[in-house]
């Protein structure tokens, strides 16, 4: 196990879920998933878990179990409740590196997020804060810049909506629908 106090997940992990509690009386923890892929959570994986002062701890991965939007794990090193407990709250972050391959026009939400938004005609309409999945699609939620009509902007991520999408240069291009403002 390495640890550090950091402040904030190094640029090469990101986060793919946040430990809601413990599982058991032997010190297995229940983790709420951000990942779609089980994959992110497979035995032998090594994770890094963050605390709510930056602390970090780095822990392989000797059981999971998937069960909806929850993972149950075992981790190296973790073997009481107490302790399980004790890490509610934390953050479970993964090497990007480790993350699968993308499908063409597939993007990590983290891409995404802080990413610019501009309509096809040049104008900046802020940033994308948050990512809300649903059924048919995901919708992106786009903060405007102060002095702006409205505080947020919900885009469907479609085709027709979403033109562009620029990882390295940060920039999105949309399409805005009619009446969305």
């Amino acid at each position: 196990m390495k640890s550090s106090n950091s402040g904030s997940a190094p640029g090469e992990w990101i986060q793919i879920g946040k430990v809601i509690g413990a599982h058991g009386i032997a010190g297995a923890v229940r983790v709420y998933s951000y990942a779609e892929s089980p994959e992110c959570f497979a035995q032998q994986r090594t994770l890094v878990l963050m605390d709510g002062r930056g602390g970090t701890q780095l822990r392989k991965i000797e059981w999971s179990q998937p069960y909806k939007q929850v993972v149950r794990l075992v981790l190296e090193g973790i073997g009481h409740r107490d302790q399980a407990e004790a890490m509610a709250g934390w953050g479970v972050y993964i090497a990007k590196k480790d993350l699968p391959p993308l499908e063409a026009d597939s993007y990590y939400w983290s891409d995404l997020i802080g990413m610019a938004v501009y309509t096809t005609e040049g104008e900046h309409l802020g940033v994308v804060e948050q990512i809300i999945p649903t059924g048919a699609n995901d919708v992106y939620v786009v903060k405007t810049p102060p002095g702006y009509a409205v505080k947020e902007i919900l885009l469907p991520a479609i085709e027709s909506v979403i033109i562009e999408i620029d990882v390295p240069g940060r920039r999105m291009q949309i399409q805005l629908p009619e009446g969305l403002i």
